[in-house]
């Protein structure tokens, strides 16, 4: 068998039309509204009561269609990427119905009957799991055909939580196929990394007390913010060291090799830290000039070099601190100090800043998406660099996937050249709208699902729950299954 280039050829994004205005949220709560600005966000979406995470992702699937001229007989492989499915039997299945369903009503044609249909499972890296598995697929008994993997997810937190502001919900769409006409990958020249985490971030189907099974799904999760910093920056190092080795290449260059860099991002700050934390690692284990800006960063830090290179060197027993003594605990004491250090510093601009600009500003208003963080970033960051006229061709990106728990990623891809005209077709800013900024009794009143509350949407060319079944009798039985339509 030929091996031949794969990679992906287009991206389409849904969001829900609710969302709530962090400026005004901290009006509400009391909470600080510039850090909020500089550390979160400006705004993020909430799934009203017609939209689940099976609507948004088959939303998003059907614009993929629509906006990339998609042949349906040619889609053998649709995936599905979330830590929010409420079926635990039926997954992907759910999505390909709908869709065939709105495609039959368009007149045109139903994806292949002979269409993998997978749902993968591993908090924020199930979308990135079905990306590998779709490009493996594309490689071996999926030559001649397309895949899509689709990333759907609602991020939600305790109302008064640290992680509140960090909410989210929407769904994006990849589209993947052999010579892509965005970029290519090879799984060849990436790296992974997995670690069992205890209590970083779980979503255990349980009573809160903890006293019984609960019949119903559980969308807030148990989370420990400064374990699951340490956790995220740990894996992160762990698969980006396993991608150098395949390399070959000294950390700090391989770094410096890529034109931009896109990682999972729960709130806005999280990337810098993630990246910031690598930048240091890799200058541990540079040569002669680079280990003197470590060593002037240590200094103005007031760290020995020599003990932070120690700690960095050191196996990190992260599940040590997974209890109540020492939660809060940093793993990597000398290195975050010398991370503030450098944040202030301008080579962090020119280094870290530089890397992951691409895109910020419009992510900004897309809140955690959990699994669909990552793809809607590289698909901000691309349209960014389109509409900035940023050379891109032939130049190589990184995507830096994680999900807690733990496991991450680190997946170089090269730009294919006119990359731009598939790009323009995902039409990220209009993604933004149609959107209803909700009050303060408004947004209550979802949380609590409160229907009669909700402000008037009117969906067009979308899927919505139309009911939930309730029947559990002998004869016939669909109590809690969701019913589909598609309005056009």
């Amino acid at each position: 068998m030929t091996t031949r280039t794969t990679g992906i050829s287009g991206i389409a994004l849904y969001l829900p039309p609710y969302r709530v205005d962090l400026q005004h949220w901290c009006e509400w709560t009391g909470a600080d509204w510039e850090k909020i600005r500089q550390v979160v966000g400006t705004g993020f979406r909430l799934p009203g009561p017609q939209q689940s995470i099976y609507t948004m992702a088959a939303n998003a699937v059907l614009r993929l269609i629509h906006q990339y001229d998609v042949d349906p007989t040619k889609v053998r492989y649709l995936g599905l990427g979330t830590e929010s499915s409420t079926d635990n039997s039926a997954g992907a299945i759910i999505i390909k119905g709908m869709v065939d369903s709105a495609l039959k009503a368009l007149g045109l044609p139903a994806l292949s009957r002979n269409c993998e249909v997978p749902e993968f499972k591993h908090a924020c890296l199930g979308g990135i799991y079905g990306l590998k598995n779709a490009l493996r697929f594309l490689q071996t008994d999926g030559e001649d055909s397309v895949a899509i993997v689709v990333c759907a997810d609602k991020a939600l937190y305790e109302r008064g939580s640290s992680g509140e502001p960090t909410q989210g919900a929407g769904a994006t769409a990849l589209l993947l196929e052999n010579d892509p006409t965005i970029a290519s990958i090879d799984l060849c020249e990436a790296g992974t990394a997995s670690n069992y985490r205890s209590v970083d971030f779980r979503k255990p189907l349980i009573n809160r007390n903890g006293t019984g099974a609960s019949p119903e799904f559980v969308d807030i999760p148990i989370y420990n913010g400064k374990y699951s910093t340490n956790c995220y920056i740990d894996e992160m190092q762990r698969a980006l060291e396993d991608m150098y080795d395949k390399s070959g290449s000294i950390a700090i260059d391989q770094l410096r090799h890529f034109s931009a860099i896109f990682m999972h991002r729960p709130y806005q700050r999280m990337p810098e830290t993630g990246l910031g934390m690598a930048w240091i690692f890799a200058l541990a284990t540079s040569q002669a000039d680079d280990q003197q800006q470590l060593k002037k960063l240590c200094a103005d830090a007031n760290i020995d070099v020599d003990a932070l290179i120690k700690e960095l060197d050191a196996t990190s027993d992260i599940a040590s601190l997974a209890v109540r003594e020492r939660i809060t605990e940093d793993a990597f004491p000398l290195c975050s100090a010398v991370l503030k250090v450098f944040r202030r510093s301008e080579a962090f601009s020119d280094s870290v800043i530089k890397k992951i600009i691409l895109g910020t500003e419009k992510m900004l208003e897309l809140g955690n998406l959990y699994t669909a963080a990552l793809p809607a970033w590289l698909a901000a960051g691309l349209e960014d660099a389109r509409q900035k006229n940023v050379a891109l061709d032939d130049q190589a990106i990184l995507l830096i996937g994680y999900g807690s728990g733990d496991a991450a990623d680190a997946i170089p891809m090269r730009m294919v050249k006119g990359w731009e005209s598939a790009i323009e077709k995902t039409a990220f800013d209009e993604i933004l709208t149609p959107a209803i900024t909700l009050s303060q009794d408004q947004y209550h009143a979802l949380r609590e699902r409160s229907v009669d509350s909700m402000p008037k949407y009117t969906p067009h060319s979308e899927f919505v729950v139309d009911r939930i079944g309730a029947d559990s009798g002998a004869e016939f039985q669909d109590a809690g299954i969701e019913y589909y339509r598609y309005i056009q």
